[in-house]
């Protein structure tokens, strides 16, 4: 059974691109999200996908979670093949660099915690399904 978040924010990406920006930057509860826009590693395809996302400084953080599933989604390895993508914010574009931070990375607890607050704790519940450690991904402005 899928888990019934990630139903909705497949819905609510759909909202996200439809109107251009227009509804969809905030999610229920007021959660941020933003579309984040990468190129298929493989496929060479454009790809898109809504993420709730936190803040450090000028820099824009996202987690890996796939829900928890044991794989990471398939937007991880298309931004560590090509990190220079592209974010949306309501109806701005950004042009950013992606990072993934990791748990070994002596940043990345003040990062897992800061989205995890926007996500209202859902991230934890995730990494508690997986034995796969969920990256943060730092999507810093260029």
């Amino acid at each position: 059974m899928a888990d019934p978040f990630i139903t909705l924010l497949k819905a609510h990406q759909a909202v996200y691109e439809r109107t251009g920006g227009l509804f969809g930057h905030r999610l229920l509860f007021g959660m941020p999200s933003l579309l984040l826009y990468t190129v298929g590693r493989k496929t060479g395809q454009p790809r898109t996908s809504a993420l709730i996302y936190g803040r450090d400084g000028d820099s824009y953080l996202v987690t890996a979670s796939n829900g928890g599933a044991k794989r990471p989604p398939g937007w991880l390895p298309n931004v560590k093949a090509q990190p220079q993508c592209e974010i949306q914010i309501g109806r701005k574009k950004i042009p950013v660099t992606a990072e993934a931070i990791y748990s070994d990375d002596p940043r990345f607890e003040k990062l897992w915690d800061e989205v995890n607050r926007a996500n209202h704790g859902q991230y934890r519940k995730y990494q508690e399904n997986t034995t796969r450690r969920i990256p943060v991904v730092k999507l810093t402005p260029r």
